[in-house]
């Protein structure tokens, strides 16, 4: 009989996940709720590392059919009122993606179910292990088992939390819109535009279907709750640009409901994987680790690790722990490597020395 792992959770490392899996010999026991109907996820830049990890998962073919667009150009207003150009040409894996994401994440889902032993679509109500074996307890009634779990609930961790502690660089937070367009006699600019400004910094990209996405990053304490509950103090938000507003008016893009506020802060948990009586575990994506979106690596590292799954599971399974261990090495590594970057690029940003949110980050991490 073959070894089962349990996946818990969808989003993009537990499909990633699941494929690995699959292609290691394994039965994966995916248990993923279904979306929710207006189900239209925030994080549309996929950067161009994640190709080979596409390519990996035999997902190349799905994401080229699928209506994405390449991502060639990056603008930056960072250190300086001047937006910087950065092109795609500069990589060596080709250009990343603009995403739909909604598309995206629903075409690694199709992909990961048809390759699952099984499929659940409900939650994980509890879990534990005992004699070297997962027990899970389904929201459904189910009484389930398998010989190892992959965590890739996110944030919330809903099985590591329980062997691991969860670290925290900052609290930073998003309040993030889609604007439609509304003026069909102008063709928006296709770039990412990133403007750094006292307070906090700004991302905007051109989405697929022509809506904007646009994205404000500070700290609770700087920003309050006031923009989600009044439009009017978000537009005034918007208004303290420089670029990002001037695009948003020059476009014709409609600021017309107040934005949605969602946790942005660089976490990670210690460990990463491990054994819990006996049951080998790993953490994926942002259960394992969530960077600053200021990365542009939140969906490849997610990718990254899931694809991770196969192999150390296979190890894993076979008593061998050295692929357990050097998985939990390579995230702590990940880990330590994006705090001196994010270190750095905060560092670029000398416009504002007395501000809070730059203050708490340069020099720290």
């Amino acid at each position: 009989m073959g070894r089962t792992v349990a996946v818990i959770g969808a989003g993009i490392a537990g499909p990633a996940a699941v494929l690995a899996l699959a292609r290691a010999g394994l039965e994966a026991l995916w248990v993923a709720p279904k979306p929710e109907p207006d189900h239209d996820p925030v994080g549309e830049t996929l950067a161009p590392a994640a190709n080979p990890i596409l390519a990996g998962l035999g997902l190349s073919g799905a994401m080229a059919a699928a209506g994405h667009r390449p991502s060639h150009t990056t603008l930056s207003a960072w250190g300086s009122d001047r937006l910087a150009d950065r092109n795609a040409i500069l990589h060596l894996e080709g250009p990343g993606l603009v995403l739909d994401r909604a598309r995206f994440e629903a075409d690694l889902r199709s992909h990961a179910a048809a390759s699952a032993g099984r499929m659940v679509e409900t939650r994980l109500s509890a879990a534990h292990a005992a004699d070297g074996v997962w027990h899970l307890s389904l929201e459904n009634g189910e009484a389930l088992t398998a010989d190892a779990l992959v965590d890739a609930s996110g944030r919330s961790a809903v099985v590591a939390r329980s062997f691991a502690a969860r670290e925290r660089a900052d609290q930073l937070m998003a309040a993030h819109a889609f604007l439609p367009h509304r003026d069909d006699s102008v063709e928006p600019t296709r770039a990412v535009l990133i403007e750094a400004v006292e307070s906090g910094w700004w991302y905007a990209a051109l989405r697929p279907d022509g809506s904007l996405s646009v994205a404000y990053f500070t700290d609770p304490d700087l920003l309050g709750d006031t923009p989600s509950r009044d439009l009017d103090a978000w537009t005034g938000l918007i208004a303290g640009t420089r670029h990002i507003g001037r695009w948003i008016e020059d476009a014709g893009f409609a600021v017309e409901a107040p934005p949605r506020l969602s946790s942005a802060g660089t976490t990670w948990l210690v460990p990463p994987a491990g054994r819990a009586e006996g049951a080998p575990w790993m953490a994926v994506g942002d259960c394992a680790a969530a960077f600053d979106p200021l990365s542009s690596h939140g969906m490849t590292t997610a990718l990254w690790a899931g694809a991770r799954a196969g192999g150390v599971m296979s190890a894993s399974l076979q008593g061998d722990d050295t692929a357990l261990e050097a998985y939990a090495r390579s995230v702590m590594d990940g880990v330590a490597g994006f705090l001196a970057q994010r270190r750095g690029m905060y560092a670029q940003e000398r416009r504002f020395p007395d501000a809070p949110f730059w203050q708490r980050r340069q020099g720290a991490g």
